[in-house]
């Protein structure tokens, strides 16, 4: 069991956990699928995070890919469940979702949530990735992956990649961005007695780092480790 003050590493035993099926019936069970092969766990925030949202559709184009690795992705949003059916019934995707609008496989995993401190707070007090100040965040400027015309801060990226895809906010979306807005994005290659053979985390070094995601060779090559192992 992870005490959450680590981000779960290759040798460690993955969190077991089941959560509310998205795009299946029921609910989705770490231990059916790792039954079957290896799994790749990845971890996001709601779907008010559009890095999240591209990352979520990158896997789906890939997921053929791994499975001829002997992978199977399984994706955890921490939106509430009929929230997300709602927005996957109308842009479907070929993984499989559950929803965990706590957060808690997050922090089974040991993935961080980094409090929003003032930013009047003394630069002593700050401690990436369990805080940070809303001008940190400010000063951290990404390009969208090529799809910003220029560099935008997180908020005006979120905002303009939102724009870009047409997408609502609805109270849900809201709600999920005000109460866990800094959870961290996290990415388990876990293999079918349960161990962990690849960790990704989106930001271990700094907040400079948030909305950084894996790329294919990156999760092909883990996968095609786990599989020799």
């Amino acid at each position: 069991m992870n005490n959450g003050n680590r981000v779960l590493q290759p040798g460690d035993l993955a969190p077991e956990f089941k959560l509310p099926a998205v795009n299946l019936e029921g609910v989705v069970s770490l231990a059916d699928y790792r039954a079957k092969g290896s799994v790749l766990v990845a971890l996001f925030r709601g779907l008010h995070c559009p890095f999240c949202r591209r990352q979520i559709a990158s896997l789906a184009a890939t997921r053929d890919r791994l499975a001829l690795e002997g992978t199977e992705v399984l994706a955890v949003v921490n939106t509430p469940a009929e929230r997300a059916r709602q927005y996957f019934q109308y842009r479907p995707t070929s993984i499989v979702l559950a929803a965990d609008p706590d957060v808690q496989t997050h922090r089974a995993f040991g993935l961080r949530e980094a409090e929003v401190l003032p930013d009047d707070t003394d630069p002593r007090d700050v401690h990436w990735p369990d805080s940070v100040t809303f001008a940190q965040l400010l000063a951290t400027s990404v390009t969208g992956y090529g799809e910003l015309p220029h560099p935008m801060n997180l908020v005006e990226a979120s905002q303009a990649l939102n724009e870009k895809d047409g997408f609502e906010m609805t109270e849900a979306d809201r709600f999920t961005a005000t109460v866990h807005p800094t959870v961290a994005i996290g990415q388990f290659l876990v293999d079918p007695s349960g161990t962990i053979r690849w960790t990704f985390v989106e930001s271990p070094e700094g907040v400079h780092q948030l909305g950084r995601l894996p790329n294919d060779d990156e999760l092909l090559a883990a996968a095609r480790a786990a599989r020799l192992h």
